[in-house]
């Protein structure tokens, strides 16, 4: 109960009880979820180990509470979406099994407990229980996924090389790449993907930006952090799930991802757009698609911003292996400028110390230039006779 009551800024007005009420928005995947999601409304989803991106996306959208169909955490993996919405102060109610899925969506919730109640004409009807996340909890969770750690290293490892021969064609046979009428030869090339703090890396290279003039790549939901900060994508790449409208209908040339067999999850939608599109049936991510394409495009620099490079980023993707990237890397490599994390790098200020000096220096430099310079000199003494007889018609005309 203690979870409720200390964030009641979550509670819609009139909840004084302690009970968590909310109007239900539902969908079993979250970043399908997270567009429609409003404040104070009860995110209702099945995700097994939420991954970082998920829970900085809920956050952002400041729910209610969060109930979630399956474990939050399930211990496999070291993930830390659970810790970041807990220590949010967002309610989650956990495990509480798949029926409640079935919620209609827009219907009045309510939450005592852990267990989780839909209100309808006065009457309460209860759907399920969960547990109560806990700080505590979860954190304990956390620390014994780290021991067994390199268990998964080992799996993750040989489900790489499994995969390796599976997914050569990423290496061996690229020559099959769609073809595309931006032009890439000789250029920088900037790839954004939807991963660890993507966003603030994008804004960090503004000025590399501006200057170089990269071809612009977005990966599924890269392509609108790009267009968050007044970027237009020139070309997008993913199976164009959590690419959004805007984004679609940016004039951007589309390369839908799909999977063998030629399905993508976001390719109805483009259809009822009609929007062109070309479809491109690969194994491995999407950012590896990316990175081949520029790199037999001829691109000079390929910069990657948002990119998965470790155990934990690719088990939160879902990946059980890492075989594309490793093979596309061991070809693009030479080119290759891993952008990851560049906004942690350094953050420059300015001191106020710095912005004295320098106007100091500004105005020294003008008495020099007015020193050696006769014209000058003549002029602000003009301009200096002027002031002085303005001020003396004006003190005339105030006391006579």
């Amino acid at each position: 109960m203690s979870l409720w009551r200390w964030r009641s800024s979550h509670n819609a007005p009139g909840d004084d009880d302690g009970v968590i009420r909310g109007r239900a928005r539902v969908d079993k995947r979250t970043k399908n979820l997270l567009p429609k999601l409003q404040p104070r409304e009860i995110a209702v989803i099945d995700h097994q180990d939420i991954d970082r991106i998920a829970a900085e996306g809920i956050i952002e959208r400041q729910p209610a509470a969060v109930v979630n169909a399956s474990r939050s955490s399930s211990g496999r993996y070291p993930n830390i979406g659970a810790l970041l919405l807990v220590s949010a102060g967002i309610p989650v109610i956990d495990d509480i099994g798949k029926g409640i899925m079935e919620t209609s969506e827009g219907a009045r919730l309510c939450i005592d407990d852990g267990l989780v109640f839909r209100e309808s004409g006065g009457n309460r009807i209860e759907l399920g229980k969960g547990q109560v996340l806990t700080i505590e909890a979860v954190e304990a969770t956390l620390d014994e996924a780290k021991r067994s750690i390199a268990t998964q290293i080992e799996r993750f490892a040989e489900n790489t090389i499994e995969y390796v021969r599976e997914e050569r064609d990423v290496l061996l046979e690229a020559a099959r790449l769609p073809d595309v009428k931006t032009t890439f030869h000789g250029r920088h090339v900037l790839i954004v993907v939807r991963g660890y703090d993507y966003k603030d890396d994008i804004r960090a290279l503004r000025s590399y930006i501006r200057e170089m003039r990269p071809v612009l790549v977005g990966v599924d939901g890269g392509a609108d952090a790009l267009l968050d900060v007044g970027l237009k994508p020139d070309i997008i790449i993913g199976d164009m799930d959590s690419v959004t409208t805007e984004a679609m209908l940016s004039g951007a040339e589309l390369i839908v991802h799909a999977y063998p067999g030629g399905e993508a999850p976001g390719l109805e939608r483009l259809e009822a757009l009609e929007v062109p599109n070309v479809v491109y049936e690969a194994p491995g991510t999407s950012e590896d698609i990316a990175m081949l394409l520029a790199y037999e495009q001829g691109a000079e620099l390929i910069v990657a911003v948002g990119t998965h490079a470790n155990l934990v980023e690719f088990m939160d993707k879902g990946r059980k292996g890492m075989a594309s990237t490793f093979l596309t890397r061991l070809r693009v490599g030479t080119i290759l400028i891993d952008a990851k994390g560049v906004s942690r790098l350094y953050r420059g200020r300015v001191r106020r110390r710095d912005l004295a000096l320098l106007v100091v220096a500004a105005l020294l430099t003008m008495a020099i230039v007015v020193s050696l310079s006769e014209p000058m000199r003549l002029r602000l003494e003009l301009y200096w006779l002027q002031l002085q007889n303005l001020w003396f018609k004006f003190t005339q005309a105030i006391f006579g």
